[in-house]
């Protein structure tokens, strides 16, 4: 991770007509800088998470506090039985054996002096389209940003396998999301949840606002049997088959398209609670 700007053995720097720069130049402009906190939920040495941080680290501070070990479907989950530790990786890199979730929450709490001015959850090896918000460790890390007030980004790369996956398309384009943000905000209580395909930059259609979609799983559970003869299950789903809903993420995707779908944190569907206040129960 990167060390305090401007500490030039060398000595002072200069600047456009010979202005002369010394370190603590370097060092009152990285102390300007926006922070971003970065985690995920493939882990915090998961090749996506090292590309975000490095691209994105051009643009602001970078803190990543990410889980320890993978945590894939791990959702909105809150460690609350056993005891939470956080493991210093070097310079503004952090590891908790906790779920995404946990790991915003003793960022912000714990590590993190200040809140940050962002936070940027992935970049996921996987889509997190449609239904997949609901359960994805990825989206969930930005749901709890947004719920203390922080602007918050998921980044999803829709690699399948063991294809070579193109981190680095996802990244430059978080960079680009990124600024936009800081710039402009959010309106509190939202995440905006980016999926784009696995492809070079120079192949993808650019991108689109989108709602959720929808779409199938078959042999949501495998049933096996063990060696003793008992079964077991996984809970697994082979389908990838989108239902046909213009605007959607999943049928926007197809079209090797960069997708961004504003989620809320406020679940509550206010149509029908204005048409449930006549009820008699």
């Amino acid at each position: 991770m990167q060390g305090v700007a401007g500490s030039n053995p060398a000595g002072p720097t200069r600047g456009p007509a010979g202005v002369r720069w010394g370190p603590y130049f370097f060092y009152f402009m990285s102390k300007n800088k926006p922070l971003i906190l970065i985690s995920n939920d493939d882990g915090i040495r998961a090749e996506g998470i090292q590309i975000l941080a490095a691209t994105l680290r051009k643009i602001a501070r970078i803190v990543v506090v990410a889980p320890e070990s993978e945590q894939s479907a791990s959702s909105h989950s809150l460690t609350l039985h056993r005891p939470l530790r956080i493991f210093r990786m070097g310079p503004d890199a952090y590891a908790v054996n906790g779920t995404p979730t946990d790991c915003i929450t003793l960022a912000v709490h714990t590590i993190l002096k200040k809140k940050p001015d962002l936070i940027v959850s992935g970049i996921n090896r996987g889509a997190n389209l449609c239904d997949d918000v609901h359960y994805s460790g990825t989206v969930s890390a930005a749901i709890e940003g947004a719920l203390m007030g922080i602007p918050s980004i998921a980044i999803s790369l829709v690699v399948y396998g063991e294809a070579v996956a193109h981190f680095e398309t996802a990244a430059r384009f978080g960079a680009r999301l990124s600024r936009r943000v800081l710039r402009e905000k959010l309106p509190l209580g939202f995440v905006l949840n980016v999926n784009v395909p696995n492809l070079p930059e120079s192949k993808v259609n650019g991108y689109e606002f989108t709602k959720l979609g929808k779409r199938n799983f078959g042999d949501v559970t495998v049933e096996k049997i063990d060696p003793r003869g008992r079964k077991y299950y996984w809970i697994a789903g082979n389908d990838k088959r989108f239902h046909r809903i213009p605007n959607s993420d999943g049928n926007v995707i197809q079209r090797k398209k960069i997708v961004i779908t504003p989620l809320q944190v406020d679940m509550t569907h206010y149509g029908l609670l204005d048409s449930m206040t006549g009820w008699k129960v």
